[in-house]
């Protein structure tokens, strides 16, 4: 086997395997699921080290292992691939957003929250959808279910995300080779 292949597929599963231990330290905001977490981290940093083909795989050891943990919450079957492996599959997709560590300080960390935004925004998407469909009978009387799902996973997301930026742009100012494959 090619050794940088090698390297970047123990990249991608040392990733996965910590995204995953980084969600068992989650502060649980709903019984029915939905937390604040660093799980997201390691995808979005291997999403910017090496592209949106290792963040999507990536994400999806997360969303896969994930449920092997902790016991996953769902009601049918495209609601489980949606709530978990592709909800952390899209996370990678950060990687569209690719950093050079030769790039000005204050555009390395605009280029890693925009990446963030957008991976965080993909997978509310996946998760609103998931809500929209399958949990429409939880929105309180006289909400609408859109509103409802919007706000619900929102809750979670949006800290979710603000805690990723900022953990990455502390890692890519004081240690930039680790954020950005050279």
């Amino acid at each position: 086997m090619n050794h940088n292949r090698l390297v970047l597929l123990l990249e991608i599963a040392l990733m996965a395997g910590i995204g995953v231990i980084l969600d068992l330290f989650s502060i649980r905001l709903w019984p029915n699921g939905g937390s604040v977490s660093l799980a997201m981290v390691p995808i979005f940093l291997i999403a910017f080290r090496r592209g949106v083909g290792a963040g999507v795989v990536t994400g999806l050891l997360v969303g896969l292992l994930q449920p092997l943990l902790v016991a996953p919450f769902y009601v049918h079957p495209i609601q489980f691939l949606l709530d978990y492996p592709v909800a952390f599959m899209v996370v990678g997709l950060a990687g569209l957003f690719s950093v050079s560590v030769d790039e000005a300080k204050k555009k390395r960390i605009v280029k890693i929250a925009i990446g963030c935004f957008i991976g965080s925004l993909f997978r509310l998407v996946t998760h609103f959808t998931s809500g929209v469909i399958w949990f429409g009978d939880m929105a309180p009387e006289g909400t609408p279910v859109a509103l409802y799902s919007f706000l619900y996973n929102a809750s979670y997301l949006f800290p979710a995300a603000a805690v990723s930026i900022i953990v990455l742009a502390l890692l890519s100012s004081t240690s930039p080779k680790m954020v950005h494959h050279p």
